[in-house]
C-alpha cells in the first residue's frame, strides 16, 4: 500500500473528528467544515512529500484551526473597516486563537456529525452530499463525479444544505433520547442510498461505483462500532457486506452484466459472506427485528446457496412476507413476486405483478417490466417476454442494464 493511499485512508477516518473538534470550539459548522477541507487539501499536498505525521488528527486540527481563525479575523477586519467608515467606534478584538489543546479532543464525534448532516430539514440528496463531504472526507469534485453532476451544482447543493442547518438553529449536540431513533433511521437511510447508488449506478456507463459502496461500508462500520447493540445498524452493515461480496461476479470479462442466477459463485468474496452472515445471525438472536435485518437475512440465503438451483426460495418468500409487514412498499412487493414465482410458479408471480401495475411509483420503473419479462419467459410466453425486456431497456438510464436487457430480448 502506497503512502498516498495510507494518507487518504487516514484523513477519511479522522475527518469527522477534526470537524467535530472545530465545531465544539467555534460553534460554526459551516466554517469548521470549510476549514477542515482546506486542511485536507494541505495534507494532500504535504504528506506525500513530508510523510504522514505521527498524529494526523492533531496535525489536521491545528492547520484547520489556523485557517478558521484567519477567516474569522479577516471577517472581523472587514467589519471594523465598515464600522470605521460609518464613523462609529469599533469594538475590541473578539478573535483570539486558542491553544491547540483547546480544539483537540479524544471524543469521537462521528455519530453526532452524521446526525447533523442527516438533519430532517434537508432533502435526501442534500443529506447524501453533506454526509459524503463532512463525514466521508470527499471533495466536492469527487462527490459531483460520483453522482454525474457538475461541480458547481454539487457545491451549491452542499452550500444550501449547510445554510438550511444553520437556519434551523441546529446545535452540534446529540439529539434527545426521544428523537435519536428517528434521527438514526435517517442516517441509515442515507448510508443505504449511497451504497445502492454505488452498487447499481442509476445512470452512466458503469454498472457500479466501487468508491461509493466502499465509502458506505466504511461509514456504516463506524456507526456500528459506536452502536454495536443497535440491530438495524448491524443489519445494514451485514446487508452491504453480503451484497458487495457478489460484485466480482456481477460483470463478465468484457464488462457485461451477469444476473445472480448465472454468476460464477467461486468469485464471490467468502470472507465478506462469513462476516455478513455472522453479523446478521447475531443481530437476529438478540435485537429487535427491523427491515435492514430482514433484507440481510434474504441476502444471506442467496449467498449461502452453493448454486442458484440450491436457493431456498421458500425461506426467501417467508422473509419477504415479514418484510412486507415491517416496511410495505412497491419494491418489496416486486421482489416478493419473484420469490413467489420461484415457489408457486410464474403465474402466481405475474398475478402479484398485475396488482402492482396501478402503482404510479412503479409504472415507469424499468424493474417492473424486467421482472414481468423474466416471469413471462419462465411461463414460455416468448413474444410477451421480449416486448417487456425491450420496454425495460428503454426505461433504464444505466447503459450496462440497457445492454443486458436488449441481449435478453435478442436471445428470444
Amino acid at each position: 500500500m502506497t503512502e498516498g493511499v495510507v494518507a487518504d485512508e487516514l484523513w477519511r477516518t479522522v475527518t469527522p473528528q477534526v470537524i467535530g473538534a472545530l465545531v465544539r470550539r467555534y460553534r460554526d459548522f459551516d466554517r469548521a467544515e470549510e476549514a477542515a477541507q482546506e486542511a485536507l487539501l494541505a495534507a494532500a499536498a504535504q504528506w506525500p512529500e513530508e510523510g504522514v505525521p505521527d498524529d494526523p488528527k492533531a496535525w489536521l486540527v491545528r492547520v484547520a484551526s489556523r485557517r478558521l481563525i484567519d477567516g474569522l479575523r479577516s471577517d472581523e477586519a472587514r467589519v471594523r473597516r465598515e464600522v470605521a467608515d460609518a464613523g462609529r467606534t469599533p469594538v475590541g478584538d473578539r478573535v483570539s486563537p486558542p491553544p491547540d489543546a483547546a480544539v483537540t479532543s479524544d471524543v469521537d464525534d462521528t455519530l453526532t456529525l452524521l446526525l447533523l448532516c442527516c438533519h430532517p430539514a434537508l432533502t435526501p440528496a442534500a443529506r447524501i452530499a453533506l454526509t459524503l463531504r463532512a463525514v466521508g472526507g470527499l471533495t466536492t469534485a469527487q462527490i459531483a463525479h460520483a453522482f454525474l453532476v457538475g461541480e458547481a451544482t454539487m457545491a451549491q447543493r452542499i452550500s444550501r444544505a449547510k445554510a438550511s442547518i444553520r437556519d434551523a438553529g441546529s446545535q452540534f449536540t446529540m439529539p434527545p433520547a426521544t428523537e435519536l431513533p428517528a434521527r438514526l433511521s435517517e442516517v441509515l437511510h442515507v448510508l443505504y442510498l449511497v451504497f445502492t447508488e454505488g452498487h447499481t449506478a442509476s445512470s452512466g456507463d458503469a454498472l457500479a461505483r466501487v468508491d461509493l459502496t466502499a465509502e458506505a461500508i466504511r461509514l456504516t462500520r463506524q456507526v456500528h462500532a459506536l452502536l454495536p447493540d443497535e440491530g438495524e445498524v448491524t443489519g445494514l452493515l451485514a446487508l452491504m457486506l453480503l451484497t458487495e461480496a457478489r460484485r466480482p461476479a456481477r460483470t463478465s470479462s468484457t464488462g457485461e452484466l451477469v444476473p445472480l442466477d448465472e454468476q460464477d459463485r467461486s468469485l464471490w468474496h467468502a470472507a465478506s459472506i462469513r462476516e455478513g452472515t455472522d453479523l446478521i445471525t447475531d443481530a437476529l438472536t438478540r435485537t429487535q427485528l427491523g427491515p435492514y435485518q430482514v433484507q440481510a437475512a434474504i441476502a444471506a440465503v442467496h449467498d449461502e446457496a452453493p448454486t442458484a438451483a440450491d436457493t431456498d426460495w421458500a425461506q426467501v418468500l417467508a422473509l419477504y412476507d415479514v418484510l412486507e409487514q415491517l416496511a410495505p412498499g412497491p419494491v418489496v412487493s416486486l421482489n416478493r413476486a419473484v420469490a413467489l414465482a420461484m415457489v408457486e410458479g410464474p403465474d402466481a408471480g405475474l398475478a402479484q405483478l398485475a396488482d402492482l401495475e396501478g402503482d404510479r411509483r412503479l409504472a415507469q420503473h424499468h424493474r417492473l417490466h424486467a421482472v414481468r419479462a423474466h416471469l413471462l419467459e419462465l411461463r414460455g410466453d416468448t413474444e410477451g417476454a421480449r416486448e417487456s425486456y425491450l420496454r425495460a431497456s428503454r426505461l433504464t438510464t444505466s447503459i450496462p442494464e440497457q445492454q443486458h436487457l436488449r441481449r435478453k430480448a435478442d436471445a428470444l
